[in-house]
């Protein structure tokens, strides 16, 4: 019936109690029917923002004088402030973009990004527009654009591998369509961290995903990826502390994300205040290898020892207060809760929870890969002859997908990777020599990448909750434990 309300596969407290059982990632289907937000394409938000700047990160869409198994970290890429409409004009290729802010960026050799934007920042002039946003109908009462960021790209817009510190990811795709390429919080060893650049509250990888020098990282090519392409419409819940590479597949794309707070999160502020007061410590002494751009841009800057000091102080006191109210409320409720006839409720006695995976709940399956190979097979050159064809192939078929109903099916990869993945375990360059040419020097980078790694960094948190609160050890661990979860009451 014309004008009547679209009913949902989910209502917002079965959404919420989905969101803190799953695992993996998944999308979701038909949750999103409705919002006001999906009319958020470029050419709306442009019309909103008017003459309003934007900054723009961009990248070469094939690196010119770079390593090409790299990362391209924001460190070394370029940036500018433009309008949507000079945006548009640029990806539109419009005589008129000669002289403007993209002049030195032809659209044929750049991608950019407005990435990572805080809507309650952009859109402060036209508050109304936070509750385009919705997330209420996934069970976050009052959580709108305000709880939000947005991200516009263009074709080949990427964020480099990484994962967040703090929070659960909920992504929706509103305009064009991205590649997730995931992987869990089991595997990061294979993904060698870094804290170089340093963000506060990313880990990024010295792996290109997409294209890995696996002489240099041989043990990527036993990462299980987790691959999707999100189409507009749908949400891809991505859980705590998944490793994940992200890019925009589509002339133009736009996504709105909100990182959903966990209770983990008080013991990951620890960590990341240790492993700033060390990364600043480290870096900011004079050295003949401390020359490189080590900060990211998107940090505001450099503070000294004694304000990260007590960044570490103030988020360990905080910490210790939540893990003694934690133990206290734990002690609280086993006291109270009991079945009908008065019996005390043990832990077995809960109903156990299943994810009601289905047509409208898409669970994102780690691709499956041959393990072990000969780089000489025959076999393994073929199957990097078909990750390259499947990348050109997928670049020449963008623009017709961009036609593709919302909520259509969604894109899961496996055996075969789809929009440019590559994820090429066996990678474009096997591992067909990994013999070594003799010690090479030890650089301050190389010191933190050991001194900062995320499981030193845990024991590091685990010591300092140790010695400042009543809880043991074990305490510690279950609320930093990368699958802990703020379960429902």
């Amino acid at each position: 019936m014309a004008g009547s309300p679209t009913i949902k596969p989910f209502t917002a407290e079965e959404t919420y109690r989905i969101v803190h059982h799953l695992q993996e990632p998944a999308v979701f289907l038909n949750m999103t029917c409705g919002w006001p937000v999906l009319h958020w394409t470029v050419d709306h938000l442009s019309g909103c923002l008017g003459n309003k700047h934007v900054r723009f990160r961009l990248g070469r869409k094939k690196k010119i004088n770079v390593n090409p198994t790299a990362p391209l970290f924001e460190t070394h890429c370029s940036f500018v402030d433009a309008t949507l409409a000079q945006f548009l004009s640029w990806t539109q290729g419009h005589s008129g973009t000669h002289d403007g802010p993209f002049c030195d960026y032809p659209s044929s050799e750049y991608w950019a990004y407005a990435d990572y934007k805080y809507i309650s920042q952009l859109l402060e002039d036209q508050p109304s527009m936070f509750e385009d946003v919705k997330w209420s109908e996934f069970g976050f009462e009052g959580r709108d654009g305000r709880e939000s960021t947005l991200w516009i790209g263009t074709e080949g817009a990427n964020t480099p591998c990484h994962l967040d510190s703090y929070g659960c990811n909920l992504v929706l795709q509103v305009q064009g369509r991205k590649c997730w390429h995931l992987f869990p919080p089991e595997d990061a060893a294979k993904l060698y961290p870094t804290r170089i650049p340093y963000e506060e509250s990313s880990v990024f990888s010295q792996v290109n995903v997409l294209q890995p020098d696996l002489r240099r990282f041989p043990a990527f090519q036993r990462a299980r990826t987790h691959s999707v392409t999100l189409e507009p419409g749908q949400v891809l819940y991505v859980p705590r502390h998944w490793w994940h590479y992200v890019e925009s597949v589509d002339p133009v794309t736009v996504s709105v994300n909100s990182w959903i707070e966990l209770e983990a999160d008080d013991v990951a502020r620890v960590s990341e205040a240790v492993t700033k007061a060390v990364v600043c410590a480290l870096k900011t002494t004079p050295a003949d290898d401390n020359a490189d751009v080590w900060l990211n841009p998107t940090e505001d800057g450099v503070s000294s020892h004694n304000e990260n000091m007590q960044y570490v102080n103030l988020a360990v006191r905080a910490c210790a207060q939540r893990l003694r109210g934690h133990s206290q409320s734990t002690r609280d409720s086993q006291a109270v809760k009991r079945d009908c006839s008065g019996r005390v409720k043990r832990c077995g006695d809960c109903v156990p929870f299943t994810v009601p995976f289905g047509p409208h709940l898409i669970p994102v399956y780690a691709q499956q890969e041959p393990k072990g190979m000969n780089p000489n097979d025959p076999e393994v050159k073929s199957i990097r002859k078909c990750v390259i064809r499947s990348q050109l192939d997928c670049a020449e078929s963008s623009e017709a997908a961009q036609r593709t109903d919302p909520a259509s099916a969604v894109r899961i990869h496996r055996g075969q990777h789809e929009c440019g993945s590559a994820l090429s375990h066996c990678g474009e360059e096997m591992a067909e020599d990994n013999e070594g040419s003799g010690h090479a020097t030890i650089t301050t980078n190389d010191l933190l990448d050991c001194l900062v790694h995320p499981d030193i960094i845990m024991r590091v948190t685990e010591l300092l909750l140790q010695r400042h609160t009543d809880q043991t050890t074990a305490a510690c661990e279950l609320e930093y434990s990368p699958n802990r979860k703020t379960l429902p009451h």
